[in-house]
């Protein structure tokens, strides 16, 4: 997952991309402007009506676009985070490391006794089977 500051700025991106897209739309679909005594009269017909409401579809891109930059602007940490909290939240995060780190040899340890214990009865039962097996063969 990408860090907050690559993920406002593939949103200001995008929100880029969107304002490029909905003007290429306007020019696609827009009527064209006569200038009086500047152009001859030609016989092109002007483009037809857009099928979709695309005004409708990028109002709704640019708006959800700019709510999810203010949303990554807003969870950035902010100036008065001082050199001290900041401080402060690495040492209870190291205390938290530290507390899972116990926790996770813990596990291990146990693990490692319980493997023993399978070990030890798997190399028992084997003794058996030979011990049945020598027996049958006599």
């Amino acid at each position: 997952m990408a860090d907050r500051l690559t993920q406002l700025q593939d949103a200001v991106n995008q929100q880029a991309d969107n304002f490029c897209n909905s003007i290429g739309i306007l020019q696609q679909c827009a009527q064209p402007s006569p200038f009086p005594n500047f152009e001859k009269p030609s016989g092109k017909s002007s483009p037809a009506p857009p099928q979709d409401d695309y005004a409708v579809l990028f109002s709704k891109l640019i708006a959800r676009t700019a709510k999810d930059i203010d949303v990554l602007i807003d969870s950035l940490p902010n100036e008065d985070s001082s050199y001290d909290l900041q401080t402060a939240s690495l040492r209870k995060l190291e205390v938290e490391n530290q507390d899972a780190a116990r926790k996770l040899e813990d596990v291990v340890h146990r693990g490692e006794v319980l493997l023993k214990q399978i070990q030890q009865a798997l190399h028992d039962i084997a003794q058996a089977q030979l011990s049945c097996q020598a027996m049958e063969t006599t």
